[in-house]
């Protein structure tokens, strides 16, 4: 059976029957006694009553299915010692086997909750705020009369069977984590420049989450730099199936990037929600994307092995086209979100302008002095950390307004001024990496990727698409150096010339912090391999121009050493940083 599960939230759910004469619960038993019978386990004696053809090689040809699914339905309804009681029913004598029946109806249950578990409502696009909340309200209803309908079915079980176990009741979550509503736009222009079937796949256009969201991924690390190819691939992606796919139209900073999800990987897409804005089907039907990701495509449409970890072609009229495999090792949130990034890097780049790997926050001091400060570093710099402990010094400051969490770009203004546009209304961070406590003060917002794993993640929103593609002028432009020690609290130096300032950034220099498969002291040009390594020689020209007119300017360039990966300045290094921060901003 597959991991993700796909139920349909077009229909209301009041009735056991809905649950036994469903595809869903048949494959569950399939794959829980294959699962049984690969572990050897004890509990096979208790199915040895329900074989019908101990010859035969499959699962579901071996038992009796149907038999153990109408078990399961008579224990909803009536106590075991009735049913044994009982001539309308033909199944082996039960009341002795309590201890077994149990210990099935909760690993199945167990089981289905483990899935990924995603509600699909087909609905015609509404764009008016009430009409939208009216129709999600609907999907919320189902999703909650289906989860009520689980949730009843198994206490049912539980209670007919032995009602001593259930002096307390959980309300586990086992419904939809996740509801989309879909339609199909009419579209009146070839906008996609593909094949028919990309026209095909229902486009999301509302989501509903049923907090705590929790998923478990096969990977927590994402490999390698995404190749570039300058040649058009578009007009051969043609998918067999468009119904296993979803479309999701996102805003991307000031881009728009479609992104079409094999179903296996709507974890992956249900965290693209949290991340980006999505796109009204007004962009989506007359506006020619800026960039398309398929994400899960099969093995033949890759020239070589390693593509299948993420490759971009460029078509003709400039339109860059991504994609990646469904192995198990892209099974992480990671490829969703850099290659996304990366596709907008390289439109930025297009453009003369130039993208920044790096965070961007407005930091208020309580006496009312402010400064917009760009950190920049790859993953695990001390970007986070050091905004993160700025905000814990309270007394001294009063906000710190993050407008820029992990990617941006700056351009200049007809007034040679550099501004700063974000790319995302959410951020993908370590669970580590945040102050305690606080990812579960959002959890009712956020979504969990390997909660109990090294490198576990969560995807949470943190501002709106208006605020993040406002131009924002910048004061500090700092690049974050977690692998210097700080000698005499020496914490913030600044260039006077932008040569000196290229040569440091350039190099992207970095201490690696487990974020992804890197050790070490490791270098990557600007700190950016998502659209800058990529387009090296045109990046620096960008990256020179732009580095002489900060200079120029009056911003203030320069290198803030965080100690990140300092040992012994893991958890105070920030803080340090932070603090020499805060006084330089007090002192301006």
């Amino acid at each position: 059976m597959s991991r993700t599960v796909l139920i349909d939230g077009s229909i209301t759910y009041s009735s056991n029957a809905q649950i036994i004469h469903s595809k869903i619960l048949k494959e569950l038993v399939i794959e829980f006694l294959n699962d049984l019978e690969e572990r050897n386990e004890s509990l096979l004696t208790f199915f040895s009553l329900f074989l019908k053809n101990e010859d035969a090689v499959e699962v579901k040809e071996r038992y009796d299915l149907d038999q153990i699914i109408k078990m399961l339905f008579a224990l909803s309804a009536e106590k075991i010692d009735e049913i044994d009681s009982s001539p309308f029913y033909s199944f082996p004598k039960l009341s002795d086997k309590k201890e077994q029946i149990v210990k099935f109806v909760e690993r199945i249950y167990n089981l289905w909750r483990n899935k990924h578990r995603f509600m699909i409502q087909k609905n015609d696009y509404v764009s008016n705020g009430i009409q939208k909340i009216y129709k999600e309200m609907i999907l919320v209803r189902n999703n909650t009369d289906f989860k009520s309908l689980i949730t009843n079915f198994y206490r049912q079980i539980l209670i007919n069977v032995s009602d001593d176990r259930l002096k307390v009741l959980r309300q586990l979550p086992s419904g939809a984590q996740v509801a989309f509503s879909i339609d199909t736009p009419s579209f009146k222009d070839k906008v996609l420049n593909g094949s028919d079937s990309l026209y095909k796949v229902p486009f999301v256009w509302g989501v509903v989450f049923e907090p705590p969201v929790i998923f478990y991924t096969k990977s927590n690390k994402r490999k390698g730099i995404f190749k570039v190819i300058d040649s058009p691939i578009l007009e051969n992606i043609e998918l067999e199936n468009p119904e296993d796919w979803f479309a999701f139209p996102v805003h991307v900073g000031k881009k728009y990037i479609l992104v079409y999800v094999y179903k296996e990987f709507l974890a992956m897409a249900a965290g693209l929600t949290n991340l980006f804005e999505l796109a009204g089907f007004g962009i989506v039907q007359r506006k020619k994307p800026d960039g398309i990701y398929f994400y899960g495509l099969e093995d033949r449409f890759f020239e070589k092995v390693e593509y299948k970890k993420g490759v971009i072609y460029k078509e003709k009229d400039g339109t860059y086209v991504s994609l990646l495999g469904r192995d198990d090792d892209v099974d992480y949130f990671g490829y969703m979100k850099k290659m996304i990034l990366t596709i907008h890097n390289l439109k930025v780049i297009d453009e003369g302008n130039l993208p920044i790997h790096g965070a961007l926050a407005e930091i208020v001091l309580r006496n009312g002095k402010k400064a917009n400060v760009m950190l920049i570093g790859d993953s695990g710099a001390g970007k986070s950390e050091t905004l993160d402990a700025l905000n814990r010094l309270s007394k001294e400051v009063s906000e710190v307004n993050i407008l820029i969490d992990d990617m941006g770009s700056l351009e200049i203004d007809i007034n040679g001024n550099i501004i700063a546009f974000g790319t995302e209304t959410g951020a993908f961070v370590r669970l580590d990496d945040l102050q305690p406590g606080y990812a579960y003060s959002a959890i009712d917002r956020s979504i969990f990727m390997n909660p109990n794993e090294t490198n576990a993640r969560v995807i949470v929103p943190y501002s709106n698409y208006k605020d993040i593609i406002k131009p924002t002028k910048i004061d500090y432009f700092l690049y974050a150096n977690n692998y210097v020690k700080a000698e005499d609290n020496s914490y913030i130096n600044f260039f006077n010339d932008w040569e000196s300032a290229y040569n440091v950034f350039s190099k992207g220099a970095r201490m690696a912090k487990g974020t992804t498969a890197e050790v070490g002291l490791t270098y990557s040009y600007f700190a950016n391999p998502f659209g800058a390594v990529q387009r090296k020689e045109k990046h620096e020209k960008i990256a020179k121009r732009f580095l002489e007119q900060m200079i120029k300017s009056g911003v203030k360039v320069g290198e803030i050493k965080t100690q990140l990966g300092v040992s012994g300045f893991e958890e105070n290094g920030p803080t340090y940083a932070a603090k020499a921060l805060l006084k330089l901003i007090d002192n301006q």
